[in-house]
Order: C-alpha cells, then sequence, then structure tokens
C-alpha cells in the first residue's frame, strides 16, 4: 500500500456536517484541538449554534422516511463502501488520532481497521434483522413480528476511542434504518469526521448523519428535548449518564449508555502467571490506561502472588511513554491536565492509606500530559482509587486468600462492565462465570470487544448493548401484526 503524503498527513481542519454540508467556523464560536503530546494547538473547531442544531434535526427528520424505506441491500452496501474507504485511509486517519489523541499509532491503525470491521459486520446483520412469524390460535390467523428502525437518534461518543466508539454508534443506527445526529468528541473531532466523510463519500444520502460539537451539557440538552429524537447512545461517566438518563426519562425516550467501570482482575493460583502478567499489562496500559474495559483492581491468588508481581512490575519498567507519532514509544499521554491532577490526587491518597508504590508515581518532565506507569500494591479497600474509576496508567494489586474473597471484592462496587479472571480449573471457571457480576467476562483472554457480540455493562456501567445482534435491535422498534 502506498504511503499517505505529507498532505495527506496534515491535520485536517474539523467542521460541522449537516444535511449533506460541511460547515466552518463563519459566525461560529470555537475552540482550540489540542495535541496531548505535545500541547500544541493543532485547529480550532467550531460549535454548533442553536441554528445548526435546528437544521440537524430538521435534516434527520426529513431523511428518515427516505432512509427506513431504503432496501437493507443498499444499506449494506454503503456502510460497506465506507469501510473499504476507511480501510484505504487508514495510515492518514490514525495519524491525525495520534496527533488529537495521543496513543501510539499502532494503537490508532488498529482501531481505525477495527472501525471498518464494525461497519462491515453491520453491513451484513442489517440484511438479517429479521422479524419472525408467530403460530396463530387457529388456521386462518397470521401473527407477524416486525423489526422497525425507531426514528432519528442522537448519540453521544468520547475522546479515549475517538474511531471505535462513533463506529458502533453510526453503524448500528444506520443498519437499522434510522438516522443519527452525533455529537462527537471536542478534544478529538478529526478521526470522527474521517468516519463521517467515508460514508459521505459512499454514497450516504444528505441528512442521514449529521456530526456537531459544542459545549457537551448544551448540546445534549438541546437534543435530548427535542421531541424528534426518539432514542440516544451514550459512552462516558456513569454521573453524566444518570443526567442524561433523567433528562430523557420525561419524555420517554429509549436509551443505550455504557458508562464507567472499575474492571477487576482475577490471577488464581493456577493461573499461568507469565501469560497473566502479559496480558494484564497490554490491557491496563493500552492507551495510557485511559480504557473503560481496562483492568484495574488485580486479585491474586496467596500461591502466586509474588511470582506475579514479579512478572507484572518487570513488564511494567520496560514501558516507554512518548510521542505516539515516534518509533519506541509504547504508551502516549494522558488527555489533558484534568487527568494528571486526578492521578496526583488518587495516588497521594493511596499512599496516604498505606498501600505501596512499586514502580512510577509521577508525572514526566518535558512537554505533553505524560505520566510514569505505575503500580501500587496492598492498596486498602477504602482509598479513593479502588472505588473511583483512575482512567489512567495505574495497576492497583492485592493478594486474595480465596477464589470467594476475590469474587467478594471484585463485586463490590456498583460497577459491571469488564471483569478478567486467569485459571485452567473448569469448575472455578464456571464459579467465575456464575458469580461475577459483569456485563462482559475474559477468562484467559482480554478480548471482549468485537462487533459481533455485545458491548455493554449492568449495574451503574450501563443499559443496553452496542454491537452485536443485541445492539442492532436496541435501534429497532418491535410491532406486533396479527390477522384474521
Amino acid at each position: 500500500m502506498q504511503r499517505p503524503s505529507a498532505d495527506q498527513l496534515a491535520y485536517t481542519q474539523p467542521q460541522l456536517y449537516i444535511n449533506g454540508q460541511w460547515l466552518g467556523i463563519d459566525g461560529r464560536q470555537a475552540e482550540d484541538v489540542i495535541n496531548p503530546a505535545t500541547g500544541a494547538v493543532l485547529a480550532r473547531l467550531p460549535h454548533a449554534t442553536p441554528a445548526d442544531l435546528d437544521a440537524a434535526l430538521t435534516a434527520a427528520q426529513r431523511a428518515f422516511c427516505g432512509w427506513r424505506a431504503v432496501a437493507p441491500l443498499e444499506r449494506s452496501r454503503i456502510l460497506r463502501a465506507a469501510a473499504a474507504l476507511l480501510r484505504e485511509r487508514a495510515d492518514a486517519i490514525a495519524h491525525g488520532m495520534t496527533l488529537e489523541q495521543g496513543k501510539p499509532l499502532r494503537e490508532a491503525r488498529l482501531e481505525l481497521l477495527a472501525s471498518a470491521d464494525t461497519f462491515d459486520w453491520h453491513a451484513e446483520e442489517g440484511r438479517r434483522n429479521y422479524g419472525r412469524v408467530v403460530p396463530g390460535r387457529h388456521l386462518h390467523q397470521r401473527i407477524t413480528v416486525l423489526h422497525e428502525p425507531v426514528g432519528v437518534c442522537a448519540a453521544f461518543t468520547p475522546w479515549n476511542f475517538p474511531a471505535i466508539t462513533p463506529a458502533r454508534k453510526m453503524a448500528g443506527a444506520l443498519a437499522a434504518g434510522c438516522t443519527l445526529i452525533i455529537k462527537l468528541a471536542e478534544e478529538t473531532p478529526a478521526t470522527g469526521l474521517a468516519l463521517v466523510r467515508a460514508l459521505h463519500d459512499a454514497g450516504l444520502p444528505a441528512g442521514v448523519l449529521n456530526a456537531v460539537f459544542g459545549v457537551p451539557a448544551e448540546v445534549s440538552t438541546y437534543l435530548l428535548d427535542s421531541p424528534i429524537v426518539a432514542k440516544f447512545s451514550f459512552t462516558g461517566s456513569t454521573a453524566v449518564g444518570k443526567q442524561l438518563a433523567q433528562q430523557a426519562a420525561r419524555s420517554l425516550k429509549r436509551a443505550t449508555m455504557e458508562l464507567g467501570g472499575h474492571a477487576p482482575a482475577i490471577v488464581c493460583a493456577d493461573a499461568e502467571v507469565e501469560r497473566a502478567a502479559d496480558m494484564l499489562i497490554a490491557g491496563k496500559f493500552r492507551n495510557a490506561g485511559q480504557v473503560c474495559i481496562a483492568p484495574t483492581r488485580i486479585y491474586v491468588l496467596e500461591p502466586v502472588y509474588e511470582a506475579f508481581v514479579h512478572a507484572f512490575l518487570e513488564r511494567a519498567r520496560q514501558l516507554t511513554p512518548g510521542n505516539g507519532l515516534l518509533d519506541g514509544s509504547s504508551m502516549g499521554p494522558l488527555a489533558n491536565p484534568r487527568r494528571v491532577q486526578a492521578m496526583r490526587s488518587l495516588i497521594a491518597d493511596a499512599l496516604e492509606r498505606g498501600a505501596q508504590l512499586q514502580c512510577g508515581g509521577d508525572a514526566m518532565a518535558g512537554p505533553g500530559y505524560f505520566w510514569q506507569p505505575t503500580v501500587l500494591t496492598d492498596v486498602p479497600e477504602d482509598a479513593r482509587v479502588m472505588n473511583e474509576e483512575p482512567f489512567g496508567p495505574l495497576a492497583l494489586i492485592n493478594r486474595a486468600h480465596s477464589v470467594d474473597e476475590a469474587l467478594e471484592r471484585a463485586n463490590r462496587l456498583p460497577y459491571g462492565l469488564a471483569a478478567y479472571a486467569f485459571t485452567h480449573d473448569s469448575a472455578t471457571r464456571m464459579h467465575l462465570a456464575r458469580g461475577l457480576q459483569t456485563g462482559m467476562l475474559g477468562i484467559n483472554s482480554l478480548h471482549v470487544s468485537m462487533p459481533e457480540a455485545p458491548f455493554g455493562g449492568v449495574k451503574e456501567s450501563g443499559w443496553g448493548s452496542e454491537c452485536g445482534i443485541e445492539g442492532l435491535q436496541e435501534y429497532c422498534s418491535i410491532k406486533l401484526i396479527s390477522e384474521d
């Protein structure tokens, strides 16, 4: 594949996308887009005005009648064409993602390719969004169940995964026949807009997809107050999710929400220690720990505790934080100065309560928002970091004396997004599978995110799922037709 040119690698000036048109800063408020690895300003981002939001709502409402009538085969063709364009443009889009988000270029490219896979999967599953025929009560009765698109949807996405998270929402809504207004993350606009551009270039009709930016609370309030919006999808913190749910409940809007997590991992006495350490290092420090499903609270059974801590620390000390565009950088920066301060505060509290600092523990000198890969052991359960999602490169390792103890401590929090366990004993696997209160469980694996399987949490970690047939049906209304 031909390498992208310097012009293709230049950071793209972000714009709004409303009713098939690209709109710039003219007459609009704007904010800076910052490179978190250097602190440099990349571009100015326009905010949607109330008039822009009204235009997006009107366009989505008008386009819905036509889009829902488009044959699933044609919707599939557009999604597949967009996926092909994303793969062709992967290097350039990944470069822009690293500039605005910070993650190493390899991680950015893999995320972009996963987004293309998400478009492809929904393109095919949208063709199989079957209803069913129910046997009637008598010979002349026919009962059918239809899956119909719910209508105009709104979506709100975060900055930490600026390709895969919008891709899930775009692909699910469009494959089901819904139209969508998506508020992409202001910190990482270019990546989401690259997905929008691919759909535009693939022939998506005007108004079916609209992309806006602005002050998050103002945009979400405006869209959720509109009677045009039938459903919303949100990925972000539990606190914000609760606020959006309360607002949407006033008009009984449907919701899919993937909220905060604080994923536990249980390393059992029969686990392969070296393999478990390899996986948990990769999962914990990917994207500088800014991952909602990152394993953070690691409970290790006493017989393998010392060996696991040694293996984990050995690997953590080999990580190389740095600018994601540079060869050799294995971990990028935090998103902003707020994350740096949060890390500092959480670690200080844990140390005051008796936790042991094994490595890292401080910000790194120089430009950007870099934090050392950090490992704490013997962390008390009442430490803030054991109760608040750190969302940074911080691993917490505690010993447990039994699987039941580890299970109880893992379930202690109100979160239940993802959990992990390492064991080869079949009875222990079954015990953990039944006992862990989580939406997703990886046993000897951290691979819990894929387009063909549902992605979502329980308890205060969310409502509903994205991806899989479950995620597609979140965008559908069920209609029963009984005929005599």
